[in-house]
């Protein structure tokens, strides 16, 4: 999985491991004590927003009169924000950010933090077809700019050719594009604020940035397969929508720093949507820089920010990108399987999902193997010769088996049945393990292990049977994706949304070779352009909605049934939470037809960021600006008007009240259905709400009340229903205390 994001993890996240432990994300006054106070390391410093009207060059000026005096003052200051974030990141010592903290105008200085890095039938998956429905109307995303924060770009790649797609809207786009080669109506931005690198272009040398944009917006790319397998046309999900690229990662990860860079050059430039894949764990969004970034960006900008829900599922409360203002977006799986079937010598079938099917694989039965050393239980990481001429049944520990394929293969082996791990359940993540190979669930893989052990002549047939379409369940939740409740924001539901995050076939460079090719990866990280491309093509319709109102079009709508009509399932085949889901999994097409939407604008957040945090709080996200809190109304958490209710009514009612804003028919009526356990009394008034014009406002409430003993937590939905449109809202009421 090409996400960087344990526990699935590259050298990349080998190498931050130390520097992580080394440099935790904390305020000025950190926990951890840096006994190297005096050699310098990158800061984010905070200020008060100018009084004056600045310019570029004056704000730098202004910025670098905290700096402490040197020659190096030039050198020192690696990014001046002015968009996002009243600040800079520069070079500084300890004791220097001390001394900086007693002049007028500082907020706090924030050490930079390491963030990690978290197709041919994906659009056909959610519904998007060529000549129809809302690619049709939106013409595939046309005049849509999204930028993408990650580790750059393959600029002569196919995907990113601009064949059909027109210049980007004259007067909107104010950006440049730093490329030797490849920049086109397609790719019309490209921006590296890597420390060191930002004179370069933003050349992608790990293909993550890549993938990612052609996932958003690739142009379509006929007859594309990966090892032969998944063929057909690949297509991003905005495939005429424009491409800004902002290079923010390298092989140490994603500074902040650099993060706030692109965010800010993106804003500048003129994008309508932002993209991006990395994150690390949450904490107070008035502390991290990112958090205040993108409100910068969504709330004061109209920018729409989607961000990957990260790959430490499924434990709960491990998201990263939770703040509300941003769309947190979790992985599930396709209808596609690279397919295979392992028949046992007793007659059992088990379907298996393989992206390495040699053509001359024998056809017949072959004797299997299981490792008995107990040292090394099922892993093949040591084998005897005893696995010659044999298929060695090995447990998964993780995407990466090249290792134990080259093992068995050394020792005589002629190809591996993979058993998932337990967590992984049936979540079938595609591994190229470079030797003939199968893979296979969990529950599916312990008959196998129980049959070879009971018998010296154990045999199997592995049938390679490329790749199938309409496999079912889909969709379902990946097991990686990480899960709610988020800690920071309990009475908000995320992550937000899912989308198609496993085994997703999209734009790549071969680096040993350095060819265009297309690969298969999977990751929250693949889901969450796929977001980013439905945000391009509701904003492509609707170009006057807030970044808010895209949100709720987009989860209001989504499915919380699969394809069969059952409610979406994890990856252990139970009924997925809303806190592994969020409000469902997306459905483009209705999307942009909503019906009534759950709007928000900055007024609505200062209330909540006072209620939050209170006036230093507030100062801090809103770029230094000073609020009283204390004239303002405060909202709680739970009052956001968020498109998803949480209730902790404990031993008394709870009551939430929510606005929706008419973006349907003129004339039209709304009926309300609530669906909860029979635990809970829950009351919605009114039971109908009655527009006669559009953009009309209807205000309700949503009251809980536990009928017996309180349940830590369950699950529901409120829906409001018109002759055209159908509103979900997920429901959670928690005896959790918040």
């Amino acid at each position: 999985m090409e996400n960087f994001h344990a526990p699935w993890i590259s050298f990349v996240l080998l190498a931050l491991v130390p520097f992580l432990l080394k440099n935790p994300f904390v305020a000025f006054c950190h926990n951890t004590p840096n006994h190297e106070t005096d050699q310098p390391r990158t800061y984010i410093i905070q200020l008060e927003t100018s009084t004056a009207s600045l310019d570029e060059e004056n704000l730098k000026i202004w910025y670098k009169s905290f700096l402490p005096e040197s020659n190096n003052n030039s050198e020192r200051l690696l990014h001046s924000y002015s968009e996002v974030f009243s600040g800079f990141a520069a070079k500084l010592t300890e004791e220097e950010v001390k001394n900086m903290a007693k002049k007028e105008g500082f907020l706090r200085a924030h050490p930079d933090r390491v963030l990690p890095l978290h197709t041919t039938h994906t659009p056909d998956f959610l519904g998007l077809k060529v000549g129809q429905g809302l690619w049709q109307a939106s013409g595939l995303g046309k005049g849509i700019i999204i930028g993408v924060l990650d580790s750059g770009i393959t600029p002569t790649h196919p995907s990113f050719d601009d064949h059909g797609v027109p210049p980007p809207p004259g007067g909107k786009w104010k950006g440049s594009c730093n490329l030797k080669t490849g920049c086109n109506n397609k790719l019309i931005g490209a921006k590296s604020f890597v420390a060191g690198d930002t004179a370069k272009p933003p050349i992608d040398v790990y293909g993550h940035g890549t993938h990612a944009s052609g996932t958003a917006a690739g142009n379509f790319v006929r007859n594309t397969s990966a090892f032969g397998l998944a063929r057909g046309t690949a297509a991003g999900t905005a495939p005429h929508a424009h491409l800004a690229i902002y290079k923010v990662c390298n092989d140490e990860g994603c500074s902040e720093s650099a993060v706030v860079a692109g965010f800010d050059a993106a804003v500048k430039d003129g994008v309508d949507v932002i993209t991006m894949s990395l994150g690390g764990f949450p904490t107070r969004f008035d502390q991290d820089p990112v958090s205040i970034a993108a409100f910068r960006a969504s709330v004061e900008k109209g920018v729409f920010v989607s961000c990957s829900a990260g790959n430490d599922g499924p434990s709960a409360s491990t998201l990263s990108n939770v703040a509300p203002w941003v769309l947190t977006v979790a992985a599930t799986t396709m209808d596609r399987s690279l397919q295979a079937t392992v028949e046992l010598g007793d007659g059992r079938k088990i379907n298996a999902e393989s992206m390495d099917q040699p053509p001359n694989f024998p056809e017949g039965p072959v004797p299997l193997f299981i490792t008995d050393t107990s040292y090394d239980y099922h892993s093949c990481y040591t084998v005897s010769e005893k696995v010659k001429g044999k298929v060695a049944v090995c447990q998964a520990d993780g995407l990466i088996c090249t290792g134990k394929a080259a093992t068995v293969k050394a020792a005589g082996g002629i190809g591996m049945i993979i058993v998932n791990l337990d967590e992984e359940g049936y979540t079938m993540v595609d591994r190229s393990c470079n030797f003939p190979t199968a893979s296979v669930p969990f529950n599916d893989g312990n008959p196998i292990i129980t049959y070879v052990n009971s018998t010296s002549n154990a045999t199997g047939t592995i049938s390679f049977r490329g790749t199938v379409l309409g496999v079912t369940p889909a969709p379902a939740i990946a097991h990686f994706s990480s899960r709610g409740p988020a800690p920071e924001c309990y009475s908000i539901i995320k992550p937000d949304i899912s989308g198609p995050g496993v085994n997703i076939l999209a734009a790549w460079i071969d680096r040993r070779t350095a060819n265009d090719t297309f690969v298969i990866k999977s990751g929250t990280s693949m889901a969450a352009p796929h977001l980013s491309g439905v945000a391009a093509l509701v904003k492509s319709l609707h170009p006057d909605w807030s970044a808010a109102a895209i949100k709720s079009a987009i989860m209001t709508t989504s499915d919380d049934k699969d394809r069969q009509g059952r409610f979406i399932q994890d990856q252990q085949r139970g009924s997925a939470s809303f806190y592994a889901m969020g409000a469902g999994h997306v459905n483009p097409s209705k999307a942009v037809d909503p019906g009534l939407i759950y709007d928000l604008d900055i007024d609505d957040y200062i209330a909540y960021i006072c209620g939050k945090y209170g006036d230093a709080g507030a100062k801090a996200i809103l770029r230094g600006r000073s609020i009283k809190c204390e004239t303002v109304k405060n909202l709680t958490e739970a009052q956001l008007n968020y498109p998803t209710i949480t209730l902790t009514p404990r031993n008394a009612t709870h009551t939430v009240s929510r606005t929706v804003t008419n973006v349907g028919s003129t004339n039209s009526s709304y009926q309300v259905k609530v669906n909860v356990p029979d635990t809970v009394f829950l009351t919605v008034e009114p039971q109908i709400l009655k527009f006669t014009k559009v953009n009309e406002k209807k205000s309700f409430t949503v009251s809980a009340k536990w009928k017996g003993r309180p349940v830590y937590s369950v699950e529901g939905k409120l829906r409001w229903i018109s002759d055209k449109h159908v509103v979900r809202s997920p429901i959670v009421i928690s005896d959790r205390q918040v």
